[in-house]
């Protein structure tokens, strides 16, 4: 077995054990024979910031939750919000902390919400738990020193597919659920999203994956109309935000990716693909790649979310 292939294999079986017995897994340490050594960071908030927790909703099956970290200083700042991964069905808030720590040092305040998973809430649940995160946000702008015009999102993997379709979705009042904080808006005005599928129809017609099942509550094949109306692709039109890409060398979770692109370049909307030199899937969570990422995203968000303004 090819060794690239073997080292996706063992991180994918990595997850899905993890998540059968841990609320918030971590990937374990991998080694690369062809790149660096893959080791989760471990979070710590950085000096000038504090963590803040908000509860977003509460629900029987799960309370929503928002941790944000907001600088000391008086201003006010952008938004990055950040949509974890874990297949819809893990909570890997903790693996997403690090990224988001670095992204707030660059001039953010930035976000992680803890959405319903899948063996929670099925689909949409997730997505208008993103939604209301986005309208928390702006209900709280003032406490938190956010500019409530100037916030965008980010995720990968399964947060990689909910980034892009809430993205997608700005706008169409038909995916914002019945979540709190409906005076508020849930549009963004840039995304990234990182090693995840864009299309589910291409990516699941014919299969019976279970993570996809367990999410929606049924295969692509017993519904079609419901996998493509989640899908990202799906919902690229004129307006929709500016939308990069991240992907690892080593990962193949990107159906559906180029395609998008296409349709979002005939529109003209700004995009771009990155595609990071030895990064397995979960590269955001370990260095070098996690640096290139919060540099690649902190350019691309300061020019369509803009600066600070310090006080």
């Amino acid at each position: 077995m090819p060794m690239p292939f073997r080292f996706s294999l063992c991180l994918a079986l990595s997850f899905a054990l993890s998540a059968l017995h841990a609320a918030d897994p971590k990937p374990a340490a991998k080694t690369s024979a062809n790149g660096p050594k893959w080791k989760a960071l471990k979070p710590q908030t950085p000096a000038g910031f504090t963590l803040k927790t908000l509860e977003v909703a509460q629900y029987p099956e799960h309370t929503v939750e928002l941790y944000v970290y907001v600088p000391d200083a008086a201003g006010t700042w952008p938004c990055i919000l950040d949509i974890h991964g874990g297949g819809w069905k893990a909570r890997q808030v903790e693996a997403d902390k690090p990224m988001m720590e670095r992204l707030a040092q660059r001039g953010f305040v930035t976000a992680i919400v803890s959405y319903r998973l899948s063996t929670e809430a099925k689909y949409p649940a997730a997505l208008h738990d993103c939604k209301a995160a986005l309208r928390c946000l702006r209900a709280h702008a003032q406490e938190l020193k956010i500019d409530p015009e100037r916030i965008g999102c980010m995720g990968g993997s399964a947060g990689g597919h909910l980034s892009g379709l809430t993205a997608m979705t700005t706008g169409l009042p038909e995916f914002e659920g019945e979540g709190p904080f409906k005076d508020q808006s849930s549009g963004v005005k840039a995304c990234i999203v990182m090693a995840a599928t864009q299309d589910l129809i291409a990516a699941n017609a014919g299969k019976k994956n279970e993570g996809a099942v367990l999410f929606f509550g049924t295969s692509a094949d017993e519904n079609p109309g419901l996998y493509k109306a989640a899908s990202p692709i799906t919902h690229v039109r004129a307006g929709v935000p500016s939308t990069i890409f991240i992907e690892g060398e080593k990962d193949s979770l990107k159906v559906g990716r180029a395609e998008m692109m296409e349709k979002l370049k005939g529109l003209g909307i700004e995009t771009d693909v990155h595609t990071l030199k030895d990064a397995p899937h979960p590269f955001w969570m370990s260095d070098p790649w996690c640096a290139e990422t919060v540099d690649i995203a902190a350019a691309f968000f300061k020019k369509h979310l803009g600066e600070p303004v310090l006080k």
